[in-house]
This record gives C-alpha cells, sequence and structure tokens, in this order.
C-alpha cells in the first residue's frame, strides 16, 4: 500500500497537467515546482456576502488579487487582455500547500454495532463491472486492479470484512481477524466486462445489454468453510465468468474495527487525521446485502430470485431516494447511508424489463447505481482564503487572480445585485450552466471531466459541478478548432461583450443561470433586456418557465449566441453546485442508454428540448441549424430588414452591406460561425417573426444537425444543404416585449473589429439600445402590445 508521502508525491504531475492545458506548455519545464491553481465555492454572490476560494499551490506562497474581467481573449489582432485590479483587504500574500484532487464514487454507512460483525457472514449483491482486472471495457484498456463492492475493512490493522474484485478480474472475499491474521480468497475466474452500449463513436445504440452477475460470499465461523458464486443471469451459452468455489480458511471469527461501510470502493487511509478511499468499483451495483450467517445454495438461490431472508443485517435498496444522496437501508438496523462524489443514479437494474424510459415509470426497476473510478463532485479543498464583497461593488465578472513563481491562475466569479434589487436596465445572463457543461472539456486531467466527455470505462458523463479548477473557464484561455483556426469559446467569448458594453458606456448588471434557475421571473423582471452569452446551450424547466414569463409580460430579450436552450438540464437541489443531462436524439458525444433518459435529480424526460414540445424556434425565433470549426460568414440582409417594424435595426447600415464581412476573434473570420441557427415556421418560429438576414455558403465542414437528418445522403454540408445557414430574427411579444436573435457563436468575436466601429457593433447597438428604452421596441405598433400576429 502505498505510503501518505508517495501519495503527496503522485499530484505534482497532476498540478503540471492542469498547467500545461492552461498555458499549452508544460510549466514545469521553465519553473519547476511553481504552480498554483483554484476554485470557488459559488459562481454567484451578493454585495455583503462572503466568497471563499480553495487553493492548491506548489510553492510555500502564491498572490492573490481581486480583479474585474473586462476583456479576456489575447489575440493580438483584437483589443487585447483587460482586467481591473479591485483595492480589497483580500489582496496579499497567502500561504500555499498543495491540496489532492481525488476523483471516485461511493457509498458511506457509519459505522454502527450492527455491523461489527465477528462470526459468519454473507455478502451479496448485483453487480455489473465495467473494467475488472484485465477485462477491461474496451481494447488497449488496463485494468483497473482491486475494487470495492461491499467493505468494512481497516487498512491499518487488515481486521474487518469486504467483498472485492481482486486484480484478475475476479469476486475476491477478504476477512482480518487481527495480530496479522488474515485471509484473501477469490474463485480465479474474471468476471467479464459490460461496454456501456452509450459510448462516442458509437453513441446511437439502441440498445442497453448490460451483463448482470449475482455475486456472493459466505463465511462459516464454526468450520471456516468460505463459499464464494459469482453467477451469470442469465446464463448465455459461452458463458465463461460464472463460478463457484468453496474453500477451508483457519480463521474462526472477524475482528472488529472503527471505519465506516462503504460500497464501490475500500479504505486506503483511515484515522482520525485523514480518510482516503481508494479502490473505486466502476459500473453498476445493485441490492448490496450483509447477513450474520452463512446462507446455504438454496438460500442464495432463493435471494438472488427475490425471496429476501427475514433476517438480514442491512439491506439496501438503491431504487429509493433516487433524486437525493441518501441511500436507504430496508433492513431492521436502519443503517441509512450517503452518497459520495456524485455516482450516477436512476440507472437500470438487472430486472429491467425494457418496458420504460425511465424510473418514475418503475421504480423498482431502477434499483442499480453505476459509478465511476473517477467522478467528482466536490473537490473538497481546504479554503486558502475568503473575501466579503462590499456593498458598493459594481456588478460584473471578477476573479481571484493568484500568481505564485511566474505562473497565473484566475478564478472567475459573478457579483450580482442584491436579490429584488437592480442597478441598470440592461442584464447580461452568463450561461453558467453551459460553462459547467464544457467545464474542463477533454483536458486529459483525471476528474476534471466535462459532459463531453466519457468516464474511464467509457460511459458518458452526465453530472458536471463547480466545486473544482474549471480549466477552459479562465480569461486567457484560446483554443485550435477542428479547422486549425484559433479561437476562445464560452466565458472567454463572452467577455468580448463586456469590453464592448464598457466601451460603449452601456450600464449593466450580471446575473447568471444558477439564480435565474432558483429565483425564475423574480430575477428578471426588473430589466428592460436581457443579453444572452455567446453559447447559451444548456437550460432548465425553471429557466425556460421564467425567460417566456419574462417576455410575455413585456421583457426584452437579445439572444446573441448559437445552439441555445438545446439541452434539457437540471440542478441537484441538494448539493445546489451540480447539474445534470442525459443525451439523446440530439448532435450530442454520447447517448444515455435506453431506460435511463431521465434526469435522477428531478425525474424528468432528458435530451433534447425540442423532443419535450419545447423547440427554441418557439421562444427566440430560430434554432440549432449547423456547426463546425472553420471559418464563420457574413449575413446578407433580407427584404424584411427593410419592414418599419425592424428597419431601425439596421440605421447607419447600408441597404446592401454585408453584416460581419471581416475579421473576426471567433475561427479568424465572419460574424456568423461555429454554431449557427435557422428560422423555421414548421418547428416553431411565430408567424409574425421577421427574417431580418440570412448567413449561408459555408463551407462542407459545415453540418447539418442529426437531429433533422431522418435518412443518410451526402446533401447535408453547407455548400448544398438549404439548412445549412444563420438567420438573424426580430419579433414582438405582448405588452411590449420583443426578441433579437443573432443566431450565431461568433457575433461577440466581431465587435470590436476597427476599434468597437463596424456594422455588427453598430447593429447591436441599435437593438440594445432601442430594447432598453421605454418606448415600443417596433417601428410600429403592429402587434406590439397585442402580440398577435
Amino acid at each position: 500500500m502505498a505510503s501518505l508521502k508517495a501519495r503527496k508525491k503522485f499530484v505534482g504531475p497532476l498540478l503540471g497537467m492542469i498547467f500545461t492545458f492552461l498555458t499549452g506548455a508544460a510549466a514545469a519545464q521553465t519553473i519547476p515546482g511553481m504552480r498554483v491553481v483554484g476554485y470557488a465555492d459559488r459562481f454567484s454572490i451578493q454585495p455583503g456576502e462572503t466568497i471563499k476560494f480553495m487553493v492548491s499551490s506548489e510553492v510555500p506562497q502564491y498572490r492573490a488579487d481581486i480583479v474585474r474581467l473586462i476583456h479576456g481573449d489575447t489575440n493580438p489582432k483584437g483589443p487585447g487582455f483587460k482586467e481591473e485590479v479591485v483595492n480589497t483587504t483580500a489582496n496579499k500574500e497567502y500561504p500555499g500547500h498543495h491540496q489532492d484532487l481525488r476523483g471516485g464514487s461511493y457509498t458511506i454507512v457509519p459505522n454502527n454495532s450492527a455491523l461489527q460483525q465477528t462470526g459468519s457472514l454473507t455478502l451479496t449483491a448485483w453487480i455489473a463491472p465495467t473494467t475488472p482486472g484485465s477485462t477491461a471495457a474496451f481494447p488497449g484498456a488496463p485494468g483497473k486492479g482491486v475494487q470495492g463492492i461491499i467493505t468494512k475493512w481497516s487498512p491499518n490493522e487488515n481486521l474487518g470484512y469486504g467483498l472485492f474484485i481482486d486484480g484478475d478480474g475476479s469476486l475476491s472475499l477478504w476477512l482480518g481477524a487481527g495480530d496479522g491474521q488474515s485471509q484473501k480468497i477469490s474463485t480465479g475466474v474474471p468476471l467479464p466486462a459490460w461496454i456501456p452500449a452509450n459510448v462516442w463513436p458509437r453513441g446511437n445504440q439502441m440498445v442497453n445489454t448490460t451483463i448482470w452477475y449475482f455475486v456472493a460470499a459466505t463465511f462459516d465461523a464454526d468450520t471456516g468453510r468460505v463459499t464464494l458464486r459469482q453467477e451469470a443471469v442469465p446464463k448465455l451459452p459461452g458463458d465463461n465468468g460464472s463460478a463457484v468455489v468453496a474453500q477451508t480458511v483457519a480463521l474462526r471469527s472477524i475482528g472488529t474495527n472503527d471505519v465506516p461501510l462503504l460500497m464501490a470502493g475500500f479504505w486506503e487511509w483511515h484515522d482520525a487525521a485523514q480518510q482516503l478511499v481508494s479502490g473505486h468499483f466502476n459500473g453498476k451495483i445493485e441490492a448490496p446485502k450483509i447477513l450474520g450467517r452463512a446462507l446455504s445454495s438454496q438460500e442464495l438461490d432463493k435471494l438472488r430470485d427475490g425471496n429476501d431472508p427475514s433476517d438480514v443485517v442491512g439491506a439496501w435498496d438503491f431504487s429509493l431516494d433516487i433524486s437525493s444522496h441518501r441511500i436507504s437501508d430496508t433492513g431492521p438496523n436502519d443503517l441509512h447511508g450517503q452518497t459520495r462524489q456524485m455516482p450516477t443514479r436512476g440507472m437500470t437494474g438487472h430486472n429491467w424489463k425494457q418496458e420504460t424510459t425511465g424510473f418514475p415509470q418503475a421504480r423498482a426497476q431502477y434499483g442499480a447505481i453505476h459509478f465511476h473510478d473517477d467522478d467528482l463532485d466536490d473537490a473538497e479543498w481546504e479554503v486558502g482564503f475568503e473575501w466579503s464583497v462590499p456593498s458598493d461593488l459594481q456588478s460584473g465578472i471578477y476573479a481571484a487572480r493568484l500568481r505564485a513563481g511566474g505562473h497565473e491562475d484566475h478564478v472567475p466569479f459573478f457579483v450580482r445585485p442584491k436579490k429584488g434589487t437592480a442597478t441598470a436596465r440592461i442584464a447580461f445572463l452568463a450561461p453558467t450552466f453551459s460553462y459547467l457543461a464544457y467545464a474542463n472539456g477533454r483536458s486529459g486531467v483525471p476528474q476534471l471531466l466535462s459532459m463531453y466527455d466519457s468516464h474511464s470505462d467509457r460511459s458518458g458523463v452526465a453530472y458536471s459541478t463547480r466545486l473544482r479548477p474549471i480549466l477552459n473557464m479562465r480569461p486567457k484561455y484560446a483554443y485550435t478548432s477542428s479547422g486549425g483556426l484559433r479561437s476562445v469559446h464560452q466565458l472567454p467569448a463572452d467577455l468580448h461583450l463586456i469590453d464592448w458594453l464598457e466601451e460603449k458606456n452601456y450600464k449593466h448588471d450580471i446575473i447568471t443561470d444558477e439564480d435565474l434557475h432558483w429565483e425564475g421571473t423574480e430575477l428578471l423582471s426588473p430589466y428592460k433586456v436581457i443579453l444572452t452569452g455567446s453559447h447559451p446551450e444548456y437550460w432548465s424547466t425553471q429557466m425556460l418557465d421564467a425567460m417566456e414569463a419574462y417576455l410575455n409580460h413585456g421583457g426584452r430579450l437579445m439572444y446573441m449566441g448559437g445552439n441555445g436552450f438545446y439541452w434539457v438540464t437540471s440542478m441537484d437541489s441538494e448539493g445546489k453546485h451540480t447539474i445534470e443531462i442525459r443525451r439523446r436524439d440530439g448532435t450530442n458525444t454520447w447517448e444515455a442508454a435506453p431506460g435511463e433518459y431521465h434526469h435522477s435529480t428531478t425525474g424528468e424526460f432528458g435530451g433534447v428540448w425540442r423532443f419535450r414540445g419545447r423547440p427554441p424556434q418557439k421562444m427566440v425565433g430560430v434554432g440549432f441549424a449547423a456547426q463546425a470549426g472553420d471559418r464563420g460568414r457574413p449575413f446578407t440582409r433580407l427584404a424584411a430588414s427593410f419592414d418599419p417594424r425592424a428597419s431601425w435595426i439596421f440605421d447607419g447600415i447600408g441597404t446592401d452591406e454585408l453584416i460581419g464581412d471581416f475579421p473576426s476573434l471567433v475561427l479568424e473570420y465572419g460574424a456568423a460561425g461555429l454554431e449557427v441557427d435557422r428560422f423555421d415556421h414548421v418547428l416553431g418560429t411565430p408567424p409574425h417573426a421577421l427574417l431580418l438576414a440570412t448567413a449561408g455558403g459555408f463551407s462542407d465542414m459545415y453540418q447539418h444537425v442529426i437531429e433533422e437528418v431522418l435518412q443518410s445522403n451526402s446533401q447535408q454540408s453547407g455548400s448544398v444543404s438549404p439548412w445549412v445557414r444563420g438567420d438573424m430574427v426580430y419579433f414582438e411579444y405582448p405588452n411590449g416585449g420583443a426578441v433579437f436573435s443573432s443566431s450565431s457563436i461568433s457575433w461577440y468575436g466581431s465587435l470590436s473589429y476597427n476599434g468597437y466601429e463596424n456594422n455588427v457593433s453598430k447593429l447591436t447597438g441599435n437593438v440594445l439600445s432601442r430594447f432598453a428604452s421605454d418606448g415600443p421596441p417596433s417601428g410600429t405598433s403592429r402587434s406590439t402590445q397585442s402580440g398577435s400576429e
């Protein structure tokens, strides 16, 4: 077993990987060991509240300064990086120390006298392992070593008991009596790996071929006889993973310990000062049970077939409390516990009958939890420093700037007005749910996975948390697109707007998705106009309800991005820092397996909003049409742009002028690009909506979105498909409400061209000034008040 000193030596390379991702070069090559990284305990904060910053430093001391972020893009073709230091008492040197980044989900049950089993014992469960031993889930992947299933094992003393998957992938029972007496008995027959069906590039397989094994271990203290059973159910021809092994051991008792019971892991170290869990199980576990006697073969058969004995010590039913972190014991001892690090719940069990799409329809068939060795819901770092936000601080996007030994990190956060108040007519809605979905995307750092990544067993990542470093949610972060072009995305791209608002003297507040999710229309109602981010892709039911109500009551929305309002997103109401998705039927990198389409946190049906009857066209007039990493295109004005209702949008712009026909800080060129949206009455665009301009002629890298392609053909690319385009749209809502949609992720990247004097900047200003005013949004009164066609 590795020493604590050895474990600490491991994480230096990990932080090196983090800084390689942030800077594009291995930090250790320039200043070895001089590294710093952090995260905050919240995204959104109000004046008068305190924010905490968790910091890991590879040097004894680091400097922290609070800064306001204005422009985060270092591209020399743009205005350059802009930040303002805020004079605070938090700005100073702090002692630094290294903090581990440890992941892996499991459940924990507090120590209890009922679990202090000293004599005969039976442990059982249903399992579907994905990475047992050398039979890894996909070719070339290493096995994961020893994995815990049900364990009450003290590594300090080799005391207790546990059911494990051994290093060779076979079922194993560990018994420890103390004084150096311990036994580890194995079947010696490796369990086969279940390969999850929801993996990319085989993504849209409509199958759920989970391989379930009933596993059991019995110990008879009177005779020393141990029996191990691993049994495929149903047993299929060619099954080579089933086995029954009986062996007599010298032990006649089990030593007791004070460690909590774990499932899906085992204690690597446990004492008063430090508790470390290791041996994380990959795959599904269902219906774990403990009995204080050795069951016979016939009794095990009955238990396997659903006839539980009445004398269980503990019997955990994971189909209960699915939307919480609780695991419930249905036995007599109330041995309830908690999940840790957010394993995936609401998963089909061994008894799933292929008749349901999710657990709300047949909860008893959803008794499985899918655990992963790289789940991470909370990095659980110690607080480095904290700061109380002064009551007069301007609403804005801020960061704790951390510096140590020539290295730098920014930890962003958003200062909003106090609840129920506003300091401006304009609000920028920071798409923090989208920031979370893309968090650390394909960073290559274990435990820092995005919702576009797969776990180590290749199952899709359904949850994302803000309680960890988020490496690509940083100013200065840029990437190279699939087309080989420099670009920025999410927060760095949205700072293009913040910079423009500052340059044009538009007073504005900052609010976030999380604020909107919890507070609803009350958050939006003080504002005349809301501006979205460049890619507001992930929206919850509460957010959509609030925005629709805001618009119908006279609010105005500038949807200034592409592929917005796309994925059904929910938030864990218990921890309140984690979002969830279940990908299906959309343009995606993985897809939820059949029967697992409902969110564990809410029970709602997941996937793309259009298949829930809420396509974005209904709310903002446009919806996702195409994407690529190639150069963008300009918009061409159409006849509707001269309609008196909307002609004011183009004041100061020539009748034949192409909109955004110049360099951009997103994909290098054009106001329409990366991901674009399309006007479509069939999909819900209101009849009175005006199609003002369109951008077409994209390269063949741009492809029509998969959810609209019913039959494969060769006519889905930018040069041939009429559906691959970006459409600029305007229309009115009742009571003076209105929407303007630019329909492109690249739009904000064009704002600063030519010293902010360009037609993208001009058009944006025309709309924002009109929407922020007290007057009607349209050039005429048509449908402004009634919302009729």
